[in-house]
C-alpha cells in the first residue's frame, strides 16, 4: 500500500512540472472580450511537433505569376485618453451635484501637480436621475406599494489624457484616493498614421520590384505580363488584443500523504495583452515590443498574366489578269488591244 501511494505521488509530481512547463495561459478560457482577431494558432506544434510536420504547402506550378507580399508596423502612441466612470448618489439634486464636484475637482488639482493641463482632463455628463423607494401602505383590508423620491444618482466619465505610460499609474492612484475605481477603458492615438502606412508601401513597392527581378532570373520576361492588383490595410489597436487564461489547479501533496481530502485552490481570470504574430508578415518594422502598441498593416497582391499571343497575318498575294483583245478587220487585218482589268 506505501508503495503505491509513492507511485501516485510521483505521478501527479510529474503532471504538475509538466503543467508549469507549458505556463499558465495554456489554459484559456473560450469566453473572450474583444478578441475577434486573435489568431489561437502558436509556435508550439513546430517547436514540439508530435508527428512530422510540412513546413511548405502543395505547390501547383502555373504561368501566371502571383507576388503576394504583407508589411507590419508596430507604432507606439504618441498620447493615450483613460475614462474613469464614477458614480454619487444624495438627497437632494443640488447636494449631489456639489459631492460629485467636490471629488472631480480634487482628482482634477491633484493631476495638476502631476503636469496634467487642463485641456487634457474632460467631464462628461451620463445620467442625472431620481432615485426611488417602496413604501407600503396600510389599509383597513388591505396594502399598498408606493414609489416615493428618495434621492438622485448623477453619473460621470472622466476623462484623461496624458502622454508618457509610465504616469499612468499614478492617475489610477490618485482616482483611487477620491473612490474613482471604475476605468472604463484607455484609447491609443497615433501622431500621423498616414505617414506610416506610407512608410509600409514603400517598403512593399521594393520587395515587389526584387521578386519581380527574382521571376526574370528565372527566365520569366515580366514585360509580356499583363498586370492585375488588389490592396488593403489594417490599423488595430491594443484593446482588440487582450486573452484571458485561468491559472491550473495547486493540488495538496500533504494531504494525499496524509490521505485526506484533496482541496483545490481556484484561480481568478487573469488577462494579458497578445499582439500579432509575425510568421504571416514579409516585412516587420519595429518588431521588438515592450509595451501595449498599435500595430497598423499593408497587404499588395500583384497577379500578373501572359499576354495574348499576336498571331502574325501571312501576306496576301493578289493576282492581276491582264486581258488582251484581237480584233480582225474585214480585210484580214489583225490589230492587239490591251484593256484595264477593271
Amino acid at each position: 500500500m506505501k508503495n503505491n501511494l509513492i507511485l501516485l505521488v510521483l505521478i501527479l509530481t510529474n503532471i504538475t512540472l509538466y503543467a508549469q512547463h507549458k505556463g499558465n495561459f495554456n489554459h484559456l478560457e473560450s469566453g473572450t472580450i474583444s478578441r475577434q482577431n486573435i489568431s489561437h494558432t502558436g509556435n508550439a506544434p513546430i517547436y514540439n511537433p508530435i508527428k512530422r510536420q510540412n513546413y511548405f504547402g502543395q505547390l501547383n506550378p502555373s504561368n501566371i505569376l502571383t507576388i503576394d507580399v504583407k508589411a507590419l508596423q508596430n507604432v507606439t502612441a504618441a498620447n493615450y485618453t483613460a475614462v474613469f466612470n464614477l458614480s454619487q448618489i444624495g438627497p437632494t439634486a443640488d447636494s449631489t451635484n456639489l459631492l460629485m464636484d467636490k471629488r472631480i475637482n480634487a482628482v482634477k488639482a491633484e493631476l495638476t501637480k502631476l503636469g496634467i493641463k487642463p485641456n487634457q482632463f474632460a467631464v462628461d455628463v451620463i445620467s442625472f436621475v431620481p432615485k426611488f423607494e417602496l413604501e407600503v401602505v396600510k389599509k383597513l383590508f388591505s396594502k399598498t406599494y408606493n414609489e416615493i423620491p428618495i434621492g438622485f444618482e448623477l453619473q460621470k466619465n472622466v476623462m484623461i489624457t496624458f502622454t508618457k505610460t509610465q504616469d499612468f499609474e499614478s492617475i489610477l492612484k490618485i482616482c483611487a484616493s477620491h473612490e474613482i475605481y471604475n476605468l472604463v477603458k484607455v484609447d491609443y492615438f497615433i501622431a500621423d498614421v498616414n505617414s506610416v502606412y506610407k512608410n509600409l508601401q514603400a517598403k512593399l513597392v521594393a520587395l515587389i520590384n526584387e521578386r519581380k527581378t527574382y521571376y526574370e532570373a528565372l527566365g520569366f520576361d515580366i514585360s509580356t505580363y499583363t498586370p492585375s492588383v488588389a490592396d488593403e490595410s489594417f490599423c488595430y489597436f491594443p484593446k482588440d488584443f487582450y486573452r484571458s487564461y485561468q491559472a491550473f489547479n495547486s493540488v495538496s501533496y500533504e494531504a494525499i500523504s496524509k490521505r485526506k481530502g484533496v482541496t483545490t485552490a481556484e484561480k481568478q481570470t487573469s488577462y494579458y495583452y497578445q499582439a500579432i504574430t509575425y510568421e504571416d508578415f514579409d516585412i516587420v518594422v519595429n518588431p521588438s515590443i515592450l509595451e501595449p502598441v498599435v500595430q497598423v498593416g499593408m497587404n499588395i497582391k500583384l497577379q500578373l498574366t501572359p499576354k495574348p499571343i499576336e498571331q502574325k497575318q501571312e501576306p496576301i498575294t493578289k493576282i492581276e489578269t491582264k486581258y488582251k483583245y484581237y480584233l480582225v478587220s474585214p480585210n484580214g487585218n489583225v490589230s492587239y488591244k490591251e484593256l484595264p482589268s477593271n
